[in-house]
């Protein structure tokens, strides 16, 4: 929080790239790398959606770290002993570190890891993702879906850029807002582009497209924690997303898609935000609510046509140890 000012997310990351050719000096490897990762941020909730929906899960492994942190780094307390078991470490900072023992800047997730070396490679969540669709391609499963199709890649781009700036971290924005004017300002522009959003998805199924793309696992993220965090803990409360009916109702069509509501854990969202935010939430009351059960309502949204996984193949089931809560009435072994 900037006091008196508008939140600024900082963007000094580390850009490395793990490629196909290795022109960075990484080249896509099975079994080389480790995804760290948290289900409690929606960042990081991205590229655990793409690898899943990719089938990736036999070549990169993922280690998950708790839902909270302190100012030092996200820790392995999930695991015995609270070490990572593949990397040895308790917290995502020693692979920092590693790589840069005078690293000043945000230790965040996602992140991938070189294994051999314990070194990061890269946090760049934006890239990692469009790396884990265009650079691993040789280690798809088959019938992965084609999430940056190259004939719509300009048009998602332009409508991530937009989502990223309004909604993503326009929630951030009014959250961690200093000043009355800051958080106005976030909050109409949030709420702006969401209705032009529901104007969008009125009668189309996807963002972009006749098929799930990069561009709706993007929104996903965030639309998935509205009503967990964002609408009471980030002030952001002109409506919850449960009353908007066009995104209430596309959320609930990914929600039930395989390798969306199956990576999503929202005891661990909650605890994340109303603990980690002290400032935000001095008491650290973590809610009860909100009523999960509404994620498994009829959507209606296949009337629209679309295919969400175009020529492709739904993912198969979730990975062993990588199973999340069922919410009330499904069981992800379905």
């Amino acid at each position: 929080m900037n006091p008196g000012g508008e939140y600024a997310r900082h963007s000094r990351y580390i850009t490395t790239r793990v490629t196909a050719d290795g022109r960075d000096g990484f080249p896509a490897e099975p079994g080389r790398y480790r995804l760290v990762a948290s289900r409690a941020c929606p960042w990081a909730g991205r590229a655990v959606i793409v690898r899943r929906l990719l089938g990736l899960e036999g070549v990169l492994s993922m280690g998950m770290a708790g839902p909270t942190h302190d100012e030092r780094s996200w820790t392995f307390d999930l695991d015995p002993g609270g070490r990572d078991p593949v990397l040895g470490i308790e917290r995502l900072q020693e692979a920092f570190l590693a790589r840069d023992p005078g690293y000043d800047r945000g230790i965040t997730v996602p992140a991938i890891v070189d294994v051999p070396t314990g070194k990061v490679v890269t946090n760049d969540f934006r890239q990692i993702t469009i790396d884990l669709s265009l650079e691993w391609k040789a280690y798809h499963r088959d019938g992965a879906p084609e999430l940056y199709p190259p004939g719509l890649r300009p048009e998602i781009d332009a409508v991530n850029e937009v989502v990223y700036k309004d909604v993503n971290n326009g929630v951030y924005r009014a959250g961690f807002a200093g000043s009355q004017e800051a958080y106005t300002e976030a909050y109409e522009r949030l709420f702006a582009r969401l209705d032009l959003l529901s104007e969008r998805l009125e009668g189309s199924r996807y963002l972009v497209g006749d098929t799930i793309t990069e561009a709706d696992v993007r929104l996903f993220t965030t639309l998935v924690r509205f009503d967990a965090v964002y609408h009471g803990h980030f002030k952001c409360n002109r409506r919850k997303l449960s009353e908007m009916a066009v995104l209430w109702a596309y959320a609930r069509d990914l929600f039930q898609t395989p390798g969306f509501g199956d990576t999503v854990d929202f005891d661990q969202i909650k605890q994340h935000y109303y603990l980690v935010h002290r400032d935000i939430n001095p008491n650290r009351i973590v809610p009860a609510g909100p009523d999960l059960s509404g994620w498994l309502e009829p959507h209606g949204r296949a009337a629209l046509g679309g295919r969400p996984f175009g020529d492709g193949t739904p993912p198969g089931p979730v990975a062993a140890g990588e199973e999340v809560p069922a919410v009330p009435g499904r069981s992800w072994a379905r």
